[in-house]
């Protein structure tokens, strides 16, 4: 069976791209793939990950958990989805760093499933806006003894996606934008269920309905209905031009605020962010969605 396991991260869909895809629920079963709800699977293999420890589940053992999972069902791919996957928000910035133990935490999701294909989707974000973005959703974290320990220039994706796949090189890994998402969320969601871009689903435009004013959505979904884009390039300008037009300020322009960050810290962060993104494109085993 393919496991595609979605890692994250914080603050980037918050759970939407489960609430998207299970829209689609007829179509997965006619496909042969599982989107099981995050209640069946998310504290059962944080428990069965602690039962293993270093050790690879036997084959008795994968079946047990996947038949919990799937409930009788048996499809051809399973889609798993947890923005702790990778580290909660304790271990976020361990020691000063992004995502320290994304390595050893996928290794550890790999071993649940050994004698499966495992594939890992995860999301970015520039470190600009991900870290004030962290502290508003985790306030309960002593946010100034993790800045105080903070390494701005161990704020690198690149390393965190190297680290994934030096601990599991049989891995692909997908990997997108977090300020691409409005634009590509349907190639999203078809790269993670592994079904054609020719099939339909529905909520393609989720993202983009949370940034966009609803008088733009509405004539948006008038405009798709009567002018099906042929491909996804002319979909995406479609998109980008309703957006341009119709975008909520506040929900497309991050709100900085974050005692001690200077502008040029922020300029800093989000170029040396540019810069991360073509070093991952060029990671060997790693897929890039772009807008």
């Amino acid at each position: 069976m393919q496991i595609a396991f979605h890692i994250g991260a914080h603050c980037t869909d918050e759970d939407q791209l489960v609430k998207s895809l299970i829209k689609n629920a007829q179509i997965f079963t006619q496909e042969g793939v599982a989107v099981p709800g995050p209640s069946t699977y998310r504290k059962l293999l944080a428990d069965v990950t602690v039962k293993l420890g270093e050790r690879k589940a036997t084959l008795e053992t994968q079946d047990i958990l996947l038949e919990k999972i799937l409930d009788g069902t048996d499809p051809d791919r399973l889609v798993l989805s947890f923005d702790n996957f990778i580290g909660g928000p304790r271990r976020t910035f361990e020691n000063g760093l992004l995502y320290p133990v994304a390595g050893e935490k996928t290794e550890k999701l790999h071993s649940i499933f050994p004698d499966h294909e495992v594939e890992f989707f995860l999301a970015v974000r520039d470190p600009a806006s991900f870290v004030p973005a962290f502290f508003t959703k985790y306030p309960d974290l002593n946010k100034n003894q993790i800045m105080s320990q903070l390494n701005l220039e161990g704020l690198i994706w690149s390393d965190v996606v190297k680290d994934i796949r030096d601990s599991n090189p049989d891995s692909p890994i997908t990997v997108w934008c977090n300020e691409d998402t409005p634009l590509i969320w349907p190639e999203i969601m078809h790269e993670i269920t592994g079904i054609d871009m020719r099939v339909l689903f529905r909520g393609g435009l989720d993202i983009l309905a949370q940034i966009m004013e609803r008088e733009g959505m509405k004539r948006l979904r008038a405009y798709m209905a009567e002018n099906q884009p042929v491909n996804e390039i002319q979909r995406r300008r479609i998109l980008a031009a309703f957006l341009d037009k119709y975008a909520i300020d506040d929900a497309v322009e991050d709100t900085i605020q974050l005692p001690g960050w200077t502008d040029e810290i922020v300029e800093t962060l989000s170029a040396s962010y540019e810069d991360d993104m073509l070093e991952l494109s060029r990671i060997p085993g790693v897929t890039m969605i772009t807008a």
